[in-house]
């Protein structure tokens, strides 16, 4: 038995959800810890594209059972709408659970998240507009709507009474939008409850029932390290904590549950949004790997950022998050170019800087010093084992994994599920007997 946490190690959009569909064979339940419909994973299976915001990749298979935990928000029409998707093209979703404790995004969230950003200008933060960070402030607040209430509606009428009075004034009086109507969203969100009491569980009990069953558990987070509320590129981070700690309490489990924690980082690095990225490509390179990695958004459809692999951010998502081992994904993206940079450290003001500064102002001061290795200029989509990749492909992935200290267990080479090279059993191996240095 293994329960294991799978988490992004750089800025997001690492391809954690090809990583986790592969990793669910081996799971019996698959638990989604934090995050909204702010995060998208894309899925490529017999060449059929599947885009999930809320739904755990684990639903593809039919005897996995799929948590939505307390710690996600949830937004009751998108996720009927993947549900909906789901059954049209015939996947059994009945293993869906969903946390009767999760909170709800209301619609006044997704109206005050895109007022407020407007509202910024210049200080915008970058958010997706779908009502994330607004939805935890009022669970921080103690003013959240939560799924349970959704299941009654004269319950949900008593517990929106104030809230919808408190975010219509907002609306009107801070913004100049359109009131809500009270009654109208009252319908709509008991309609949603209906549909989605047959999913409704404890979260925690449902947890630790297949914990005594000696169940193998899987803990999926959403965006990765950098973005983390706590410990990410603060202001420009989500509004929950991605790293491995937020899955003990997204889920509602204590550390001692968990066995290995797997990080999922690119072979080059990407971001969404606003803020600081000392590796930022522009010009031919930067079309280049965006074009090549297919790098636009899945919730937003915004194109990505793109720029080398930062060794200085993998360094500390390594400590942070107490990764065992590595998933490498896009590495076929680099297969044409000649000459390949890593960052191994930052210069700040003239000084070398091995670490990742935890003053905003000094990270955005960061310039990279680099490394460079040669390229392979030769096609890695068709390799299947670590044998077939070239000389120089293999001499990157062990200069990543000194650089990072930490092994590499699977290498991804392309959105499909057989372009994967499995090093060693990420789940059930030896934690140090994988692709290293």
């Amino acid at each position: 038995m293994a329960n294991v946490v799978v988490i992004g190690a750089q800025w997001g959009d690492e391809g954690k959800g090809k990583i986790t569909d592969l990793l669910s064979r081996s799971a019996d339940v698959v638990v989604r810890y934090q995050g909204g419909v702010n995060a998208g994973h894309t899925i490529v299976v017999d060449g059929q594209v599947l885009k999930l915001h809320l739904i755990p990749s684990g639903i593809l298979y039919p005897d996995t059972v799929c948590l939505i935990g307390s710690g996600t928000v949830v937004d009751p029409r998108v996720l009927l709408q993947e549900l909906d998707m789901l059954a049209g093209i015939g996947i059994d979703a009945s293993g869906l659970k969903l946390a009767s404790t999760a909170h709800v995004t209301m619609p006044y969230h997704r109206l005050l998240d895109q007022a407020m950003e407007r509202q910024r200008g210049t200080r915008r933060i970058g958010t997706t507009g779908r009502g994330i960070g607004p939805t935890y402030s009022d669970k921080a607040e103690r003013n959240g709507i939560r799924m349970i209430d959704l299941l009654n509606a004269d319950q949900l009428r008593e517990r929106l009474q104030g809230p919808i009075e408190e975010k219509n004034l907002l609306l009107q009086r801070i913004h100049g939008l359109d009131p809500l109507d009270p009654e109208q969203v009252i319908a709509e969100y008991a309609e949603y409850g209906r549909r989605l009491a047959p999913h409704v569980v404890d979260c925690t009990r449902t947890i630790h029932q297949a914990a005594r069953a000696r169940q193998n558990i899987l803990f999926e987070g959403a965006q990765g390290t950098l973005l983390d509320l706590d410990h990410g590129t603060y202001p420009y981070v989500t509004s929950s904590n991605p790293v491995a700690g937020g899955a003990c309490i997204g889920a509602g489990v204590g550390p001692t549950l968990i066995d290995r924690v797997i990080g999922v980082a690119k072979a080059y690095t990407t971001r969404v949004g606003e803020g600081p990225f000392p590796t930022e490509l522009d010009g031919s390179l930067s079309d280049h790997l965006c074009d090549r990695g297919g790098e636009y958004g899945t919730t937003t459809g915004r194109r990505r950022r793109c720029g080398w692999f930062d060794g200085v951010i993998g360094r500390y998502a390594v400590e942070v998050n107490g990764i065992d081992c590595l998933a490498i994904t896009k590495l076929d993206v680099l297969d044409e170019l000649d000459e390949i940079r890593v960052c191994v450290a930052y210069d700040l003001d003239g000084q070398r800087l091995d670490h990742f500064p935890s003053s905003s102002a000094e990270f955005a001061r960061c310039r990279p010093v680099y490394e460079s290795l040669p390229g392979w200029q030769t096609s890695t989509a068709d390799c299947r084992r670590l044998e077939d990749l070239p000389p120089t492909a293999m001499a990157y992935l062990r200069f990543l994994a000194e650089l990072m200290e930490v092994p590499i267990a699977i290498v991804s080479l392309g959105a499909s599920r057989d372009q994967t090279i499995v090093v060693e059993d990420p789940i059930h191996g030896p934690k140090r007997a994988l692709l290293s240095a």
